[in-house]
């Protein structure tokens, strides 16, 4: 008799998945079609359309190899981007890199981490493979140019600095700073404080950089035990945001890649950038003093601040649901600046890519004629329960009004017991807690009927959490 052999996993390469993101946006073909087409199964597609930004963001970096099929992490991850960003630095001096000057260069660097590892020749093949390296003719990069402020006159929004047509949509980025009362709630303002949140995508938007967040407190409590690379979004201790620090990382970023790319900023942020050290790949283009348009259009900032609204409501009616008798303005007292920092870390995850490049270029932003038609119902969260459509919006415009008596326009260094989180200073979580909380958290799910799909998500986090707690 014959035995039944095991299904083979046909897994798809980066460049076949964006055949399927491609698929899936200018075709009507549903997930189950696309997943016979590519004879995968549909949670395979359906993972793909999850990672659809991470996708993108890889496949327009350029330094991606696109015949991979599984993107399989360095453990030396540290090494491996420091090895990489000095093999950029190496290439655009033209030098002559070889493998076992790679293999010095990455040992040196590990004796300067501190850690322990001798790389190998199977090591530094799988290092180029991953950063899709290789030693082929020499290539240098195009010379840095310096920031040049734009044509005198350009006042008007269809208007655009001759230099921003030399870049592709992919390689235009507008940032943004923004006042934020992260614990506001509708009609009850004096429990709020005040964070600094910067934005930053580019005018595609399939690039969206990390979220940073700035408050007053040097150290606050509520970051006790927490890993700052662990978490999804910066914190800056200051509402003032460290633009020679923040600039400086992003051409370091941006050198990574090989990409030369152009930053659109407000002039006052440019005039205050005098001690600004030279950046080789990200080129400042200062918008005029007398323009009205903001270098990050003003309907992907509010998509934002509506977003984070609608997210925090929802997570304090949850608070309200568990403790009976408590006020929403009870349950806001309780959010933390690292509460707040998840949420503007969602809330950006939230905004649509095609609201962004939409946004873009009908400001005048980004290089293109006619605006892509985008889906006005997808890009705000639904009004909030207990609220109108008009409240909701004066809701998410809050930081534009004026503050009454007793509302506190930003958050005091001095520490207040009653407004601190219950449990601000316990011992972080351990490995059996996490566990624990999984259980938990399954045996949740099982008992309230809810659907297959969340428990596909469920999985991913069991396995990541144990994967940790193996560590």
């Amino acid at each position: 008799m014959e035995l039944s052999s095991k299904k083979k996993l046909h897994a798809l390469s980066l460049a076949e998945k964006i055949q399927v993101l491609e698929l899936l946006d200018e075709s009507k073909m549903s997930q189950s079609e696309v997943a016979r087409r590519f004879q995968v199964s549909q949670p395979q597609i359906s993972r793909i359309c999850k990672n659809k930004e991470k996708l993108l963001a890889d496949w327009c970096s350029g330094t991606a190899n696109r015949e991979r099929k599984r993107k399989r992490e360095s453990k030396y991850s540290g090494i491996d981007e420091a090895l990489l960003c000095w093999y950029h630095i190496a290439r655009a001096k033209a030098w002559d890199v070889t493998g076992p000057m790679l293999l010095h260069k990455a040992k040196e660097l590990a004796d300067i981490m501190g850690q322990d590892f001798v790389p190998s020749i199977g090591w530094l093949v799988r290092w180029k493979r991953r950063n899709n390296v290789g030693f082929g003719a020499r290539h240098v990069l195009a010379p840095s140019f310096p920031p040049e402020p734009p044509p005198p006159g350009l006042t008007s929004q269809a208007q655009l600095p001759l230099s921003l047509k030399d870049f592709s949509p992919e390689d235009v980025f507008g940032c943004a700073e923004l006042p934020l009362l992260y614990r506001a709630v509708p009609g009850n303002l004096g429990a709020c404080d005040q964070v600094q949140v910067l934005l930053c995508a580019n005018s595609r938007g399939t690039e969206k950089r990390r979220v940073l967040l700035g408050g007053l407190q040097a150290a606050p409590r509520c970051f006790f035990g927490v890993r700052s690379e662990a978490l999804p979004a910066s914190y800056h201790p200051d509402l003032v945001v460290p633009w020679l620090e923040w600039l400086a990382q992003f051409d370091r970023d941006m050198g990574q890649q090989g990409r030369q790319v152009a930053l659109l900023l407000a002039a006052r942020v440019v005039e205050g950038l005098a001690g600004l050290p030279g950046l080789y790949h990200v080129k400042l283009l200062p918008l005029a003093a007398s323009s009205t348009t903001p270098p990050l259009p003003s309907s992907v900032v509010r998509a934002f601040k509506a977003h984070y609204r609608h997210r925090l409501l929802s997570k304090l009616a949850a608070i309200q649901s568990d403790r009976d008798g408590t006020s929403l303005a009870e349950a806001a007292a309780g959010i933390t600046v690292l509460d707040a920092l998840h949420v503007a870390s969602a809330a950006w995850a939230k905004v649509p890519p095609q609201l962004i490049f939409s946004s873009f270029v009908q400001e005048g932003l980004a290089p293109g004629k006619t605006p892509p038609s985008s889906h006005k119902a997808s890009e705000m969260p639904p009004v909030p329960g207990g609220l109108s459509l008009e409240e909701f919006s004066r809701f998410v415009d809050l930081e534009g009004e004026e503050p009454g008596p007793g509302v506190c326009k930003e958050e005091t260094g001095i520490e207040d017991e009653e407004r601190d989180r219950e449990g601000a200073f316990e011992p972080p979580p351990t490995k059996a807690d996490a566990l624990r909380a999984l259980g938990t958290l399954r045996r949740w799910f099982e008992c309230n009927s809810t659907s297959p799909e969340l428990f596909e998500k469920f999985y991913d986090c069991e396995e990541e959490v144990e994967r940790l707690c193996c560590l």
